[in-house]
């Protein structure tokens, strides 16, 4: 028998950063974003013979050990995968191990900016969800899949990744000052999911980066109350709200235009969002047919998401196809994890 499940990665449109707790459970924080069709992928085999084995094939990291309670966590080889078999094994299967193969794998590279690490986690969790029978609901595995990374694993991060990976599709999400979260699932009028994919690309330059110092920066930033970080934080939360209405209505002037102030205001959050490389590539695209833009995820590298008018579509592909990076359609996907058994 064989486990399998996968999760898309995401996009997020605006909003990104407010769902840091160092802001939403002071101010409540609003993320607007969408679930596209770029996966992580989780395979689980149980086995008998009493080991564990895993295989990371997107950073070639693997594993093979006797099975055992629970992993202590000292170095960063498979920390998502020990991480969630811990918790497992704590919370729904009496401590007592597990014997498996685990085989992960990603459509993105790590550090990319696309919500991998994150979305990893849930592919995991659903794998086990499915093969325990554990009847998790969807709010309770976005939920453990944060509590996981954010406090088991102390890793830094908002919580907008974990609900889109579970969820799927356009989402509102708003984060609560009492810690709780609404996903808010939007039914976006077709012909207007398909003006956003002609109107948008993905770029990836090769250069992912560690999320951590830029998120600390702006956590530090918020806790200080820096007067123009939290200008910016609060402007980022309002774009969040408008930017779904525009894209309700189908309003794309006035997506590009919430695009662009999103941009600006990110930069304002942390020092090292942007970088001379970042910002070459982007003046480059605009150059030649992009319109506005926005960088994934924290910052600082990884997919950077374009929007143009669709007839300067190939112009810009041809374009960025001269840069050293790796062009990639933007398609979007309404469903979220799922997970499904080979006998």
């Amino acid at each position: 028998m064989q486990i399998r499940s996968r999760a898309p990665l995401r996009i997020g449109l605006a909003g990104g950063g407010t769902d840091l707790l160092s802001y939403s459970d002071v101010y409540g924080g609003a993320v607007f974003n969408t679930a596209i069709e770029m996966y992580a992928y989780c395979t689980i085999i149980p086995t008998d013979d009493g080991r564990i084995k895993m295989i990371a094939y997107d950073n070639n990291n693997t594993m093979d050990c006797v099975s055992v309670p629970h992993f202590n966590i000292v170095d960063e080889n498979l920390i998502l995968h020990k991480g969630v078999y811990n918790r497992i094994v704590k919370d729904f299967n009496g401590g007592k191990p597990l014997s498996f193969i685990m085989s992960t794998s990603n459509d993105a590279p790590i550090g990319s900016g696309l919500g991998t690490s994150s979305t990893m986690v849930v592919a995991i969790l659903e794998c086990f969800d499915k093969w325990l029978n554990l009847g998790l609901t969807d709010y309770e595995k976005a939920y453990l899949a944060y509590d996981i990374e954010r406090n088991d694993l102390k890793l830094s991060g908002g919580k907008q990744d974990q609900y889109s990976a579970v969820f799927g599709g356009f989402n509102l999400m708003e984060f609560k000052t009492d810690g709780n979260t609404i996903v808010n699932q939007l039914r976006i009028e077709q012909h207007i999911v398909e003006e956003l994919e002609c109107s948008l690309l993905l770029y990836y330059g090769g250069v992912s980066r560690s999320s951590a110092k830029i998120i600390d920066e702006q956590i530090k930033n918020t806790k200080s109350k820096n007067e123009k970080t939290m200008e910016a934080m609060h402007q980022l939360k309002q774009n969040a709200y408008v930017m779904k209405d525009e894209v309700l209505i189908g309003n794309m002037a006035g997506f590009a235009e919430l695009l662009r102030s999103t941009w600006e205001n990110k930069k304002k959050t942390s020092s090292i969002i942007s970088n001379r490389d970042l910002e070459n590539t982007i003046n480059y695209a605009m150059e030649h047919g992009a319109e506005a833009v926005k960088v994934s995820g924290a910052g600082g590298g990884g997919f950077l998401m374009f929007y143009y008018n669709p007839i300067n579509r190939q112009k810009l592909i041809d374009a960025l196809k001269l840069l050293e990076g790796m062009v990639y359609p933007v398609n979007f996907s309404k469903m979220g994890v799922k997970s499904w058994v080979i006998k």
